[in-house]
């Protein structure tokens, strides 16, 4: 079965019977605020919203949105990302929004060791990107948060995007280990690890996936271009999932896509003990309504 696209996710979304409390870390955006009042009249979430309220009001007043039903916790912008942590971690939200903070800011406070939202794996993040020329969905990790991953973090990497997976309703994911080529060279060491976590699936490691690498993009998307290269395996040209061996090649990647093709995404940070959604502050109404949209379905894997 092949993942679930942003239509399911929105479908399934609309069908929930109590909206999810979602705490988010800074309102004063036009695109957090369109995308939260959207969710809450379709009865997906109950928005707090925690940052500075004289902000958050004035850019919903020049928006003309209302903020009716809106919970919001005026605190000052350093804290409040730990503030926002805070709802989450006592109970009063499921789900933590990145709104108008920086990254660095809101990674502190979900990163932090004692009162964050770390579980003891790796904390990466989890795009799922739809192309809709070729109908073709597949998640990627990580384009946002582990620069160089080691071996043991890219095992991380790989059993949260597995389980993303898996709520999205694969139930044998098949995952891409990308390099720069199919071919194992010792002076590409992604290439190496790829060929080692191949091998210990084939072996009967990592037993609720079908894992192939290393892999280059094409032979992941593309079906042809195994054939052209006269490489196959179940993975080629049907990829549900992407993992990179490290964050400049997944962001670059993944960034090129968003802004050449015609295509949906959305996108989580996994490895916490709730998801975070999680994209950048450039990113449009309709993407963060994605995002929603998938974190609130990984709620119920």
């Amino acid at each position: 079965m092949s993942l679930s696209g942003f239509d399911e996710l929105f479908e399934k979304a609309d069908s929930r019977k109590q909206p999810v409390t979602v705490a988010t870390v800074g309102g004063d955006d036009p695109t957090v605020l369109e995308a939260l009042r959207a969710a809450c009249d379709r009865g997906w979430v109950a928005p707090i919203v925690v940052g500075s309220e004289t902000a958050t009001r004035d850019e919903a007043a020049r928006l003309r949105l209302d903020l009716q039903d809106f919970r919001i916790v005026p605190v000052e912008l350093d804290v409040m990302a730990r503030a926002a942590v805070a709802e989450v971690r006592e109970g009063r939200a499921r789900l933590l929004m990145k709104g108008r903070v920086s990254t660095p800011l809101l990674l502190r406070a979900v990163f932090d060791p004692a009162w964050g939202l770390r579980t003891g794996r790796v904390i990466c993040q989890v795009v799922l990107m739809e192309i809709l020329r070729d109908a073709r969905r597949f998640l990627l990790a990580d384009p946002g948060i582990s620069a160089q991953p080691s071996v043991r973090k890219r095992i991380d990497i790989l059993k949260s995007v597995v389980e993303v997976a898996h709520c999205l309703g694969a139930e044998l994911p098949r995952v891409a280990l990308l390099a720069a080529s199919e071919s194992v060279n010792s002076a590409m060491p992604e290439t190496l690890v790829a060929a080692e976590l191949e091998h210990r699936n084939q072996q009967g490691e990592f037993p609720d996936c079908l894992i192939q690498g290393p892999l280059s993009f094409d032979l992941a998307y593309a079906a042809d271009a195994g054939v052209k290269k006269r490489v196959g395996g179940a993975v080629v040209g049907a990829a549900d999932a992407m993992v990179f061996p490290n964050l400049l090649a997944a962001n670059l990647t993944v960034k090129a896509i968003m802004y050449t093709a015609d295509c949906r995404f959305g996108g989580v940070l996994r490895g916490t003990s709730s998801p975070v959604v999680f994209m950048s502050r450039a990113d449009s109404t309709a993407t963060r309504l994605n995002s929603l949209a998938l974190s609130m379905a990984l709620l119920e894997g």
